[in-house]
């Protein structure tokens, strides 16, 4: 069961509106293919009832209302009222699973608490809602007042509900008493329905979620990219693809793995709730690898390579190309683009990545023909002329201006000027030392830039100038990640050939 739209709704700052959980409710029964999803706690609100609503309308007319699920409390008629009214068709009854919290929040003993859930179970059946039953607090119950729970399991699994719910309410669990507890239940009481639901405290409710399936429990309830209070709930991402790949005999699933990651983003993005890039099957590093000797070895008879194939979940293996990267890697990225170098050129655009990704942290696939085009055109030319150094400023209502020193041969030159903009300003500084030496620059005739597609503010930059040199056009390439400075290095090419 997925309780993504309502226990990872309780994420602090995340609330979805109706649209958006009734776009979820859709991709999770259609598409990802869980068995059942919980959408709402009952009486919350009228934003939320009408989300309900909504839901249940579409899963009715479509065939999935019996896979829809609310929470509901013992209040008397209240909760399944407001059932009937919303549609809805199986509650998940919330009760006290640790005499703690029966004593100290309820205030009641066993038998009134016992009574009043009886009375909420006959109703729901008299008006054909179906019934589930959580035990709240129920891992601090069994480690603290396990008397109480077997004494209300003996009750309630005579009652006539559907399943019963043993959260980890507060994530305090470890995998031994979560293996032992549930192992107990699953034998005490042979023909109910346990469903073990996990939180994350201590980072252990994966772990937790594979004790539960030795232990024999029969559902998990889990959530897209793990949301919930505090820590989160047990990641339903994480928690399949260990199901699949290391417990196939004890148990198999419907979820579709290839929708995954369509619904991690499709939930990051509504909730606004970001992954982290190094989350497991859904971050966005975790198929990439970066060091150049991973890249060989995946060269060399997939050496780095797990079960963990990002196909199997909608997604593709890539190269990081940065300081780390070896040849390989590129040679991984260049592959993908049908682009192959000779080893020469090969070394020349490892040695420009190393250097870009010193300055800029990531390099794209999309970037490269970009570094190729420079690299191997910077290569015909060779460098009699360097621009040595340069102060570029820009201030409001001020002139930008702009101081150069250029490198021609053993001596340097260096003028002051301002321009229209700062690189205006950088050509009249070069202007007037050009002039000292009595030379006239070319005509600039068109100033073209590109980025990659889908680049971001830190994506490189290519900038294409032409040049009309004594009637005769030609064109200069600059690449940084800096505009500016990109159209400066096209200029350093232009002054090489002239």
């Amino acid at each position: 069961m997925d309780t993504t739209l309502r226990d990872g709704e309780q994420t602090s700052g995340v609330s979805f509106s109706a649209s958006e959980k009734l776009t979820i409710a859709q991709l999770l029964l259609q598409e990802v293919k869980v068995d059942r999803i919980e959408i709402a706690s009952a009486r919350v609100s009228e934003g939320e009832f009408q989300a309900v609503k909504k839901v249940t309308e579409w899963a009715s007319e479509n065939g999935f209302i019996d896979k829809v699920e609310v929470l509901t409390f013992v209040d008397g008629e209240t909760s399944v009222n407001w059932m009937l009214e919303a549609g809805a068709k199986v509650m998940n009854l919330l009760t006290k699973g640790s005499l703690n919290h029966l004593t100290h929040q309820l205030k009641k003993t066993p038998e009134q608490h016992f009574a009043d859930i009886a009375k909420v179970i006959e109703l729901a059946g008299s008006k054909g809602i179906a019934c589930n039953v959580y035990l709240e607090d129920w891992s601090n119950g069994m480690r603290n007042s396990q008397d109480y729970v077997l004494q209300y399991l003996d009750f309630l699994t005579k009652q006539p509900i559907k399943r019963v719910l043993l959260p980890d309410t507060l994530g305090v669990l470890t995998p031994r008493e979560t293996f032992e507890y549930i192992d107990l239940l699953v034998k005490r009481y042979s023909t109910t329905h346990f469903d073990f639901h996990a939180h994350n405290d201590y980072d252990l409710s994966i772990a937790n979620v594979m004790e539960a399936i030795k232990a024999g429990a029969h559902g998990l309830h889990l959530t897209v990219n793990g949301m919930g209070e505090r820590a989160g709930n047990a990641p339903l991402s994480s928690a399949i693809a260990v199901i699949n790949d290391f417990m196939k005999e004890e148990a198999t699933t419907s979820v579709n793995e290839s929708s995954l990651y369509t619904i991690s983003k499709l939930v990051e993005t509504f909730s606004g709730f970001r992954i982290p890039v190094n989350k497991p099957i859904t971050g966005e590093n975790v198929f990439t690898q970066t060091a150049g000797i991973h890249a060989d070895g995946d060269n060399k008879k997939n050496l780095y390579f797990n079960d963990l194939m990002p196909e199997r979940f909608g997604r593709e293996r890539k190269y990081a190309l940065g300081k780390t990267s070896g040849k390989a890697n590129i040679e991984k990225n260049l592959q993908e683009l049908g682009i192959k170098l000779a080893d020469a050129d090969l070394k020349l655009i490892t040695q420009r990545i190393i250097e870009l990704g010193d300055r800029k942290e990531v390099v794209t696939r999309e970037d490269l023909p970009y570094i190729i085009s420079d690299v191997l055109d910077s290569n015909t030319i060779e460098e009699k002329v360097v621009v040595v150094n340069y102060v570029l400023t820009h201030s409001k209502n001020l002139k930008p201006s702009a101081t150069v020193q250029v490198q021609v041969g053993e001596r340097i030159y260096e003028e002051s000027a301002q321009g229209d903009g700062q690189y205006d300003a950088f050509m009249n500084a070069l202007k007037k030392i050009y002039c000292v030496k009595g030379i006239s620059l070319p005509n600039l005739t068109d100033y073209a830039v590109r980025i990659p597609p889908g680049g971001k503010t830190d994506a490189l930059c290519e900038t294409i100038i032409t040049w009309d040199h004594k009637g005769k056009d030609f064109k200069t390439r600059g690449l940084d990640s800096d505009q500016t400075v990109s159209a400066i290095k096209a200029t350093q090419k232009m002054l090489n050939i002239i």
